[in-house]
């Protein structure tokens, strides 16, 4: 990757406990270009307005820059239409309007959810509470030894009594790609419908929502260079056309009366209140910068930086992988002995370098691992070999550090 990418990243710029920054928490929000923090500037100084409702010249810029947002991740992820598209808080809050609307409406007594052990608790949690409601069953996918799943465990797991498959595209703990398009065909032969959770697929890899036949697919703009507090659901026009709103009030009605109200036309009956437009705006933003950049050559830098860290790290006594040994995106999951994750962390952060320590939001994952925590190192389009070699000199001065702990 081209070193004046990096140059684009401001925040990078600074030193830490005195070291120069190297940043490989990724998987937990990307750092933003200049383009997009510039673009988010303009808006506030230039464009500020409330969308869709005032006639004023700055109420139109802003409704144009919002709807330009959509119309620019449409094309993104290759939706057939912006109908399709709904602004979102992120991740979370579009599986949860999947869950609460789609899947409570369509499941009952005897019907089935299946997911993975693997999935971030955003992509656990509201299937739950929907199973919970309306009396259907939660399965899950056994998992191979290295965290991957085979398609002959997929089939067996899918019934015809199954109503949702709610699947990760990419593991933000064991960096497993999942094969999405075969899952949605079997999926689909079952008449069950797939619901994606993208929030580590989007940043990454070209992404496109009718090749992968995917039913719904949610994501976050912060993981893709883009502001906090923005993402999306993407959903199949007929699906979203069945589904009832879960927020109700100004901007989503189309007539309110006194004992009823009826609602806006997609995408707009999904997007009650106020929305997230200077959060849009900096995803539009995000989007033109990612593709300036070619998402074809994110994927190969990171697939190259991943197994450069890969030779690297094995080079550490007493460090544990987990997850398969090839990676497809760069993201590495281990622990270095019986060293803590929070004090391997604590350390490194001391040189400059962070990583992650916890469960992830993956304690179910974390319970069939059998350790309480992991320390995760996550790239990106910014980060270098040079970032690499300075976690393993930060990993074996750790390992230095607390002596026979590793």
């Amino acid at each position: 990757m081209n070193a004046s990418i990096r140059e684009q990243f401001p925040i990078l710029n600074q030193e830490i406990n005195g070291h120069p920054l190297v940043y490989l928490d990724s998987a937990a929000t990307s750092q933003k270009p200049r383009a997009v923090i510039d673009a988010v500037k303009h808006y506030y100084e230039w464009e500020n307005a409330n969308v869709h409702r005032g006639v004023h010249t700055l109420g139109s810029r802003a409704t144009d820059a919002y709807e330009g947002a959509r119309e620019k991740l449409a094309r993104f992820i290759n939706a057939k239409s912006t109908e399709e598209i709904i602004f979102t808080r992120g991740t979370t809050t579009a599986i949860n309007l999947v869950a609460s609307s789609y899947a409570r409406s369509v499941c009952g007594p005897g019907d089935e959810i299946v997911l993975t052990e693997m999935e971030h608790h955003s992509n656990l949690i509201p299937w739950q509470q929907a199973a919970i409601a309306v009396g259907a069953t939660l399965k899950y996918i056994p998992l191979q030894p290295d965290g991957t799943i085979t398609l002959e465990d997929v089939e067996k797991t899918v019934t015809p009594n199954t109503k949702v498959v709610a699947i990760g595209y990419v593991s933000n703990v064991m960096g497993v790609v999942h094969p999405v398009k075969e899952i949605a065909e079997i999926a689909h032969r079952n008449g069950a419908v797939i619901s994606v959770d993208g929030a580590q697929s989007t940043p990454h890899m070209k992404i496109d929502v009718q090749d992968l036949d995917c039913d719904f697919y949610a994501l976050s703009g912060h993981k893709m260079c883009a502001p906090t507090g923005i993402g999306a659901l993407y959903g199949k026009k007929a699906l979203l056309e069945q589904m009832e709103p879960i927020e109700f009030g100004g901007e989503m009605i189309n007539d309110v009366g006194l004992y009823e109200s009826n609602w806006k036309d997609l995408p707009w009956k999904f997007e009650g209140g106020t929305p997230i437009i200077a959060g849009a705006v900096g995803l539009g933003a995000a989007i033109d910068f990612l593709q300036d950049v070619g998402m074809d050559e994110i994927e190969r830098h990171e697939s190259r930086l991943a197994a450069y860290a890969m030779n690297r790290l094995a080079e550490l006594d007493g460090f544990k992988l987990y997850g398969p040994a090839v990676r497809e995106v760069g993201l590495i999951t281990f622990n270095l002995g019986d060293v803590h994750p929070h004090d391997v962390a604590t350390v490194l952060d001391a040189q400059g370098v962070a990583i992650r320590a916890g469960h992830h939001c993956c304690q179910p994952l974390m319970r069939w691992l059998k350790v309480s925590s992991t320390a995760r190192a996550s790239f990106y389009l910014y980060n270098t070999e040079e970032d690499v070699d300075r976690l393993i000199s930060a990993l074996i001065q750790t390992k230095e550090y607390f002596g026979d702990a590793t």
